[in-house]
């Protein structure tokens, strides 16, 4: 593997690891291609903080570095690539353990969240052949919905236009704390934080349709020993 970034010019498979891996907004692009986002676009907005020249120079270096393969129009990850899982939820258990708590106000984005959890769904439990849920939050004035269709997943600012199945209705530090496992989706709608809203065949499914984050886990252990000790 080679790169061109600066190097931390230290003999040690830490330190080159570290000059593929340790620049700024590297883990998180290679967290989102291992759980699936393979387009550039679809990288850029599930990375609003990035610019996307600074992508771009990114997955170039991935390139080169052997960790990716482009494909026509998708980045798919070399076995190298495919390797990093133990350490992004390696990483995900330490931050869960050590460094996460409640959202902060810079990290409370409603429209993230939305995009997060649009390739977590499982609408196989739903009739039809396309699925549409709707998000409102009850701080947030923007709307979105999520369109699932052809064992795809989209989601929209705009009205598309279809029926809506679900109406999700939630707090934005809500919904953010069911789905990264702190707050037990069961409380939040007894306590009326998050709401199913349609026909009862189709919500009483709704705890099944959204999957939660890969790291939700890891959050839920934390906060299960903590309230234990």
């Amino acid at each position: 593997m080679t790169s061109t970034a600066p190097s931390y010019a230290q003999y040690c498979p830490i330190s080159r690891a570290l000059d593929v891996l340790g620049e700024r907004w590297s883990l998180l692009i290679a967290r989102d291609l291992f759980l699936g986002t393979s387009r550039f676009n679809d990288l850029a907005r599930g990375l609003p903080g990035l610019s996307r020249s600074l992508l771009a120079k990114r997955l170039r270096q991935f390139e080169r570095a052997g960790l990716v393969d482009k494909l026509g129009t998708e980045y798919v990850l070399t076995e190298a690539g495919r390797d990093l899982e133990p350490i992004l939820f390696g990483l995900g258990e330490w931050g869960a353990r050590w460094t996460f708590g409640e959202p902060r106000p810079d990290e409370r984005d409603a429209a993230l969240l939305v995009w997060w959890m649009h390739n977590r769904l499982d609408t196989t439990q739903l009739p039809g052949r396309r699925q549409v849920l709707a998000v409102r939050f009850t701080d947030d004035p923007r709307r979105f919905w999520i369109v699932v269709e052809a064992g795809g997943a989209s989601v929209c600012e705009t009205d598309p236009g279809y029926p809506v199945d679900v109406t999700i209705s939630a707090d934005v530090t809500g919904l953010y704390e069911v789905w990264l496992g702190r707050l037990p989706l069961a409380h939040a709608q007894h306590t009326g934080r998050v709401r199913f809203i349609g026909p009862h065949a189709v919500t009483r499914r709704m705890p099944d349709v959204l999957r939660l984050s890969p790291v939700a886990g890891y959050v839920r252990a934390t906060v299960q020993q903590a309230r234990a000790s």
